[in-house]
């Protein structure tokens, strides 16, 4: 079953900076690529209900597929060197479409 992995946060550099443009290319050009990853967005908040200002979120076909990426030496390089860095807080979440209220699955195959 589909993996979605969602993280929002909030950067430590000010908003609309170079550096936070820095930020998301860098982002988008480390993540994409690595195998696995489908449907990468960036989010940008626009409820004031949320404290975060940003989001990634992607989709793993598989429980393999996700662990591959976690594993993968450009996510730990990125996640050293860059997330740590940069981002000032932020939250993970995780999860699969609840087959039993959920009759199209976003993203793809029902198992």
């Amino acid at each position: 079953m589909a993996i979605v992995h969602s993280v929002f946060f909030n950067l430590k550099h000010p908003a609309g900076s170079e550096e936070e443009n820095q930020f998301f290319q860098k982002s988008v050009k480390i993540l994409t690529p690595i195998p696995g990853v489908h449907h990468f967005l960036v989010m940008k908040q626009t409820s004031p209900k949320c404290s975060y200002n940003y989001g990634f979120s992607m989709v793993f076909h598989s429980d393999k597929d996700y662990q591959s990426y976690n594993d993968h030496p450009d996510h730990g390089s990125y996640v050293q060197d860059i997330w740590l860095n940069e981002v000032a807080e932020f939250q993970e979440i995780d999860y699969v479409a609840h087959s039993a209220y959920s009759p199209a699955l976003p993203y793809g195959e029902a198992k």
